[in-house]
Order: C-alpha cells, then structure tokens, then sequence
C-alpha cells in the first residue's frame, strides 16, 4: 500500500540525496526508499561501524599471516554449519556481502557433509580476498578436525582471485597445513604477546648495539665459559627437530646458516654447493679458531668431513668427501663379520701404527678417533647388554679397552667427579721416542665414546696431559 506524506527538505538535505535520485532516474520516491532500506540494513549490524577503505586495506595488510582467535571466528561463523556445505556457502555468500568488501565466495566440494575435497575460490580485491580466504581456511580446518580433517594442499591466485584446495588428511598434517599457508606470523605474534616486556628489551638492546648482540643456547655459552669448543648441536636440532646424525648435508649447510645469522654469532654465512663461508667480526686470534673448530666438529657430528681455513675476516670451510672414504674404509675394517670385541681391538692396534698413511693427519684424525671410539662403544653395549650408559659401566669399559690396548690406568671417584688417569701408554711410547699423533688419536677416541655414552651433557676436563710435558694423562669427567 503506498502512502502519500507531504514532508519539507532544505537544498542541502536534496543536495546529499543526489546520487540516490540520479541512480533512481529522478524517482525521489524511489531514492528516499534506497536510503531507508540501508539505514535499516546498517542498524541491524550490532556494533558496527564505518571504516575508511585506506584504513581497512592497511589493517588487512598489519595481520596479514595472524591466525584469527578461535572464541572470534565462532563468533563469526556458527561452527555448526561444517555439517553442510551447501548452508555454509550460502552463509558466507551474505556474510561478506553485507560487509560491501565486494567478494564472490564459490565453494566446490565432492559431498555436502565431511567432504574429502573441498575447492574454495574467492574474487574480489586482492588485499581482502586473503584475509577471506584465510578465514574460510581457519573454519574448515578447525572444524572438520573430529570428523574428516581437512589440509590445505594448494593455495593459488592472483591479484583479483584466490584458490585453495583442501584433501582429506590427518590431524597434524590439516593443523601444520593452516600455518604454512596462513599463519606464517602467528606463533611469532603469540610469543612476543606471552612476553612482552622480555622481548621488547632483547630488541632494544639489538637496537642500541646496532645488532651487535648473540644469542645463543645456554649449553653453547656455558661451553664457552669452560673453555670447551661449543658444537652448536643443541640450536641446530631444535630447529631441525632431529639428531645431527639424521640431517642432510644441504639442510646442515642451511641451518647453519640459519642459526648463524639469526644469533648473531656470525654476520654473513654464504653457501656455495658445500663449501660455506662465515664473515665474522671477532678480534682474537684464539676466538676465531674456537668458532672454526666448533664449526668443523659439528659438520663432523652430522657425517661430513670438511676442512677449514681463516682467511681476514672469514673462515672458509670445504667439503672433503675423499678423506671421509678413507676413514670409511678404515672404520669398516672394524666391522668384519663375526667379530668379537676382542678382535675389533687387535684391528685398532694395527691400524693406530700405520696412521701415517692417512692424509691430512690433523683433520683425519679428529674424525677418525671419535668415530672409533662411538663403534667400539657400540659393540661392547651390543655384547654386553648395556640398556642405558652410568659412570660405573662407562669406566668398566674404558678399563677393559685400556687393558687390551696395553695402557695402565685406574680410576677414582671424587664427589660426583669420575677422575680418569692413564698411566703408562705403549701405544704413544716405543723407547724413548713419543708419537703425537696417536697419542691425539687415542684422547679422540675416548672423546668419541664418552659423547656415545653420555651425549653433549659429559664433561671432560683435561687436568694432566703428556703432549703439554706431563708424566702421565689425567681427566676429569662430569654428568651433570
């Protein structure tokens, strides 16, 4: 039913109502509907309120890969229509329309309830149809997980379109998907939340030092306040969340890197196939060769040789896959089929008094003293039954190795220490003449098994040592 009113306007009531009259062909009825209907429309939008397109645009970009809060987005979509794909197309559909973001939602699926395959594509402007995108994304994965969960396998799009495909997948899988797709920030953002005041003053500090700051694991500092080479290990397997051992050699070489640059500890790491360089800003000559040698033990700790040199202010480390052979070679001699403890033994002695032969003694050495020194362990746990490594079966060990190599040594407890003295060595000893190289080899070896035993917690601490001039060779070990 129409209804005629007479109702008075000033020139600048009719003036605002230009648009609406010229859109409605001059029907000034017709335009004073269009602007009651979207008053009406606005007023039911509780708590909303109207936002400069610039400012929008610029908030959209500020949280750009922040996962929305789970109490927010059921708030924003009923968590119940994952039941229906169909219902929850049709809700995101008027949802987003009525926000005049200008967005057409399309969502493709192969049935209406838990689907497996699930296509959403959206179109619109590019900043708003990510943010969308990402909330469509955050809603199937978060609530298909009981059911069927979702994973996001691919993420297309361009500047005006969006594609993402979502399979059926396992639970983890569907929850690492949303964070590699959409919330690459939001554990970041998280934690600086969980802490403000303790991040805010580490990044004032990089800030005033002009980034001239290290941070480093406590286990890597303490090393160094022991005057140990630190390996690193402990950064690198956080962050790769496996042993060393099990790292590739491009990924060890990229995480190094990693590590390296985000703590400061080096100032630019270059990769090239697998050499690597690492540009430094230290001043001592001693600080430098200890990053250099902790550098060369921890890639030694994942497998791979590699030899070093100092150049000015870089250290420069090279693959060395041919001296790795040989100690292949030599390590698998110990190896043989149905050996015995007692055997492999007999083949260490022998090859201890041709070590000459071997090139590159000082690096080769290293490696091959700690890796005799792990298989050795490892046989005599494999024979003796050993479920877990003490300093009572640990010693008993050495003790036997010692007596089949010919060296007299005893051991002591003091406190929680494990005081470890060698007193006569034949193999380093042959008249009066002293051999250094075997010497370093056998100290590696034991090195090798203590780290097998114990992992990075043992402590060695050399007290006495032949090479330095000493009588006899005294260690201290130390399980925390």
């Amino acid at each position: 039913m129409n209804i005629t009113r007479h109702i008075s306007l000033d020139d600048d009531h009719i003036e605002k109502m230009k648009q609406y009259i010229d859109k409605q062909n001059g029907n000034f009825g017709a335009a004073l509907r269009e602007m009651i209907n979207l008053a009406e429309k606005y007023s039911y939008r509780s708590n909303s309120s109207a936002i400069d397109i610039s400012l929008l645009n610029w908030i959209l970009s500020e949280i750009d890969g922040i996962l929305i809060p789970d109490e927010i987005l059921d708030e924003t979509i009923n968590p119940t229509l994952i039941n229906s794909m169909g219902e929850l197309e049709e809700y995101l559909k008027r949802r987003f329309s009525e926000l005049e973001w200008g967005t057409d939602i399309v969502l493709k699926y192969d049935r209406d309830s838990f689907p497996s395959d699930v296509l959403v594509e959206i179109k619109g402007h590019s900043q708003r149809i990510k943010f969308v995108a990402c909330i469509i994304c955050q809603y199937l994965v978060k609530n298909s997980l009981i059911q069927a969960p979702l994973e996001i396998k691919k993420v297309t799009g361009s500047n005006e379109c969006v594609k993402v495909e979502l399979l059926r997948s396992s639970i983890k899988d569907a929850k690492k998907s949303l964070c590699t797709f959409f919330g690459e920030r939001d554990e970041v953002m998280k934690t600086i939340k969980s802490r403000p005041a303790f991040w805010k003053a580490l990044i004032d500090r990089h800030l005033i030092s002009n980034y001239n700051m290290v941070t480093v694991h406590r286990n890597y500092f303490e090393d160094i306040l022991s005057d140990r080479v630190p390996l690193g290990e402990i950064m690198i397997e956080n962050l790769a969340k496996k042993p060393v051992r099990d790292i590739p050699l491009p990924e060890m070489l990229y995480l190094i890197k990693e590590v390296y640059e985000t703590s400061r500890i080096a100032d630019r790491v270059e990769i090239d196939k697998d050499t690597i360089a690492l540009f430094h800003n230290f001043r001592t000559k001693e600080a430098i060769e200890k990053l250099k040698n902790s550098l060369v033990l921890l890639l030694e700790s994942s497998g791979h040789l590699y030899d070093a040199a100092t150049v000015a202010n870089m250290i420069v480390l090279r693959h060395r896959p041919d001296v790795g052979t040989k100690i292949n070679e030599i390590v698998s001699n110990l190896k043989t089929s149905k050996s015995t403890f007692d055997k492999e033994l007999l083949v260490f002695m022998a090859y201890l008094k041709g070590i000459r032969d071997i090139p590159d003694i000082p690096l080769t050495l290293t490696s091959l003293g700690r890796r005799t020194g792990i298989y050795l362990m490892q046989e005599y746990e494999r024979e003796n039954s050993i479920k877990k490594w003490d300093l009572d079966n640990f010693s008993k060990a050495i003790t036997i190795i010692d007596s089949r190599l010919h060296r007299e040594s005893e051991w002591n407890l003091e406190g929680n220490d494990l005081l470890y003295t060698i007193k006569k060595c034949s193999l380093v000893t042959e008249g009066n003449s002293f051999d250094k190289y075997i010497c370093h080899t056998i100290r590696e070896t034991f090195k090798g098994a203590l780290h097998y035993a114990f992992g990075s917690k043992a402590e060695f601490i050399v007290n006495k040592s032949v090479i330095q001039g000493d009588n006899l060779c005294e260690v201290m070990i130390r399980i925390p």
